[in-house]
């Protein structure tokens, strides 16, 4: 098994996004989680429009000008995957979403590994059963845990974001590795240039994850 292509995963999704009227339909996309993708930035504000699922839903209708597109937002500030799981079918499945976003690393940590991974799985599986897409995506950073941090959790988020990777290879998933994402613009930039709040991204950070959930849409 492996990650999807993202070539052809959302072939079936992209087709009547850029179909015209009569011949498309409306789109969901729903993004499910914990404060990032509902947009909290310093906390307690909230930036709806310069969070990820804002940005992923201005892109596609830059990309697709003749879709019907909703993205809707299920994610809820300070929820672990354990509680996201719980609601699951009520608050995600009941919008027949064609396509599901599941970000929740950075507040499993205080949930601990196997019990993410329930819950992962548990979402995952109902979703896929539901016949949902689905883009799993690793935690954006942690300033406290950045490559310098050096407290007794500093392997925390690593552990977090590769466990989800290995998720979407064994369910041949979408993946957006914001952690990486993260990492690679360090390499250039600084960690505070993305960040909002400690754990918490900016409009910068957000961009950054935006763009990579736009590569699974491709244009033809």
């Amino acid at each position: 098994m492996s990650i999807a292509d993202k070539k052809i995963y959302l072939l079936e999704t992209v087709k009547p996004m850029m179909a015209q009227w009569p011949g498309n339909r409306t789109v969901n996309i729903a993004c499910h989680g914990h404060s990032v993708p509902a947009g909290y930035f310093a906390t307690p504000m909230v930036d709806t429009f310069n969070a990820y699922p804002h940005l992923l839903h201005a892109g596609l209708k830059h990309r697709f000008p003749f879709a019907v597109v909703n993205v809707i937002v299920t994610a809820i500030g300070g929820e672990n995957s354990e509680s996201g799981a719980k609601r699951f079918s009520r608050d995600v499945l009941s919008h027949s979403p064609d396509v599901v976003t599941i970000d929740y690393g950075l507040n499993d940590r205080g949930l601990g590994l196997q019990k993410s991974l329930d819950s992962w799985k548990a979402m995952i599986e109902s979703a896929l059963g539901a016949g949902s897409r689905i883009i799993l995506l690793t935690p954006t950073l942690d300033a406290t845990q950045s490559p310098f941090y050096r407290g007794d959790d500093k392997d925390e988020l690593p552990m977090f974001a590769e466990q989800i990777r290995r998720l979407a290879d064994k369910y041949e998933t979408g993946l957006v590795d914001s952690f990486a994402a993260f990492k690679e613009y360090m390499k250039t930039g600084d960690l505070s240039d993305l960040m909002a709040w400690s754990n918490h991204p900016n409009r910068k950070g957000h961009e950054l994850v935006a763009a990579e959930l736009l590569r699974w849409f491709p244009i033809g």
